[in-house]
Parts: structure tokens; sequence; C-alpha cells
């Protein structure tokens, strides 16, 4: 059956809830194979994919692109698209139409937006207009620039305040649930249980709702050294650099094709 955003409300309470990111039709296809609850098409792909050192250099022609990708493997999962930076600030109908892109072009079937209580009032815009979104609270790493890094949050009183004012706002306004990023495990517990809608946590520790993570990450795909919260369950990257030395070694010594 189907995963709708309906499916991911009724999880809460009832199990964890699945999800990674994938960000072509391969990587959405086996997450699915696995049974994952939902994908998302992050705009991650701009680091893990693209090289890029951030996700701010991520365009809505790449999000569109990638998504599209993903939608062609035809998911059970929940596909849910990135809305890349800094579309979730523009005016209206710019947010409209960035939003109607990734839906109706690209496929996606619920959109994902950073942000608290600073974009509530496009949160319930998006959803009056019929787009389901994903809200996303604590590090929020299209603002690198202005974090000037990444960091734990929810350290402080007056974070907490802010992170626990900016779920509400964000389920007030319709969210169908919330990413928490690298925010402090206590705090984490509290906005879970203060929230009717899933809470899923990334860099969060283990109570919340759910879990989601990048996909490289876990695999091993990746050159660099995953965050210190990842645990990795296969070394990808080391199995395809051993079977690319062995093709090149065989085609230098005339072996293939034999």
């Amino acid at each position: 059956m189907k995963v709708t955003t309906k499916t991911i409300l009724k999880l809460k309470g009832q199990r964890p809830i699945v999800a990674l990111t994938a960000y072509d039709a391969l990587g959405a296809a086996l997450a699915d194979r696995a049974g994952v609850d939902l994908i998302l098409v992050g705009d991650s792909v701009g680091t893990t994919i693209l090289g890029f050192e951030t996700t701010v250099p991520v365009t809505l022609d790449m999000m569109v692109h990638h998504t599209a990708a993903a939608a062609r493997a035809h998911p059970r999962a929940l596909l849910v698209a990135d809305l890349p930076f800094p579309e979730a600030h523009r005016g209206r109908d710019g947010l409209l139409e960035a939003c109607r892109r990734l839906m109706q072009e690209a496929g996606a079937e619920a959109i994902k937006l950073e942000g608290g209580e600073v974009v509530a009032d496009k949160v319930a815009f998006l959803v009056d207009a019929g787009i389901p979104v994903l809200g996303h609270i604590g590090l929020l790493p299209q603002r690198y620039h202005v974090l000037g890094g990444y960091r734990k949050f929810g350290k402080t009183a007056v974070e907490k305040k802010h992170l626990q004012a900016d779920a509400r706002a964000l389920e007030q306004a319709g969210a169908f649930a919330i990413i928490g990023e690298m925010i402090e495990s206590n705090l984490t517990a509290e906005i879970t249980s203060i929230l009717q809608v899933p809470f899923i946590g990334i860099g969060c520790g283990p109570h919340c709702d759910g879990q989601i993570i990048v996909c490289s990450d876990i695999i091993g795909h990746t050159l660099g050294k995953p965050p210190s919260f990842v645990k990795t369950y296969a070394n990808v990257a080391n199995t395809i650099e051993k079977a690319y030395a062995a093709y090149a070694s065989d085609v230098r010594r005339g072996k293939y094709p034999s």
C-alpha cells in the first residue's frame, strides 16, 4: 500500500518512522525495496553528489532534476523534495511556483522546508494550497554562512524555548511531520512529547518518532568521515575503488576483455 502523509501521521506512537535520502532512480528504488517509509530528495545532493561544500549552491533546477529521477522509481514510500536555498523566503507567488515545479514537474508528493516560526505563515499558505509540508528545525544547513559552521542546538534555555516554539508553530501551521537536526537528546524527547505530529530526528538521539539519515553516510559511499552520530553499515566507496582498480589492472594486462 502506498505511503501517504496520513500514513506517516498514524505511525506516531505505533512504531519508529524510517526515513532515508535518495537522489536518483536507483537510490530511490533500493531504499524503497528496503522498506523505508519516507524518501527525501534532500538538498544534501549538493554535498554528497555534486561536489559542493555546503547545500547553499543547490538550485531549484537541480532539485527538480534529482527529484524527477527519484520519482521514476515509483516508490511505495512517501517521496519528499527539499525546497532549496532561499526559495522559502520568496514572496508567496515565487514560493508557490517553486513547490509547483517540484510536485507537478518532478513528481514530489510533499515538500520539506527549513525554518520554524519565521516560516510558519508560509507553511500554512502552502498547506492551504494543497501542498503537504515536512518541517525542519534545529540545525538548518541552508543557514551555514550565518551560523559559521555546524553545531548542536538546544543547549541553552533560550534555544530550548525557541525550538519548542518553532515546533509548535509548524504543527499549528499544518506540517504533517517535523524533522529535528542536531538537537540535544533531552530536548528532543520534550518536543516529541508535546507534538501531535511525528518528530523525526537526525543527530538528535533516540527519543523521537523516527530517524532520517543521509544515505551515503550509512553505506560508506563517501571519501570523508561521516558525522559522529552515524552508524556505517557498509563501505561502498572501498568496494567500488577495488572494483575499478581490478578492472584497470585487467585492461592493462590484456585480461579484459578476454
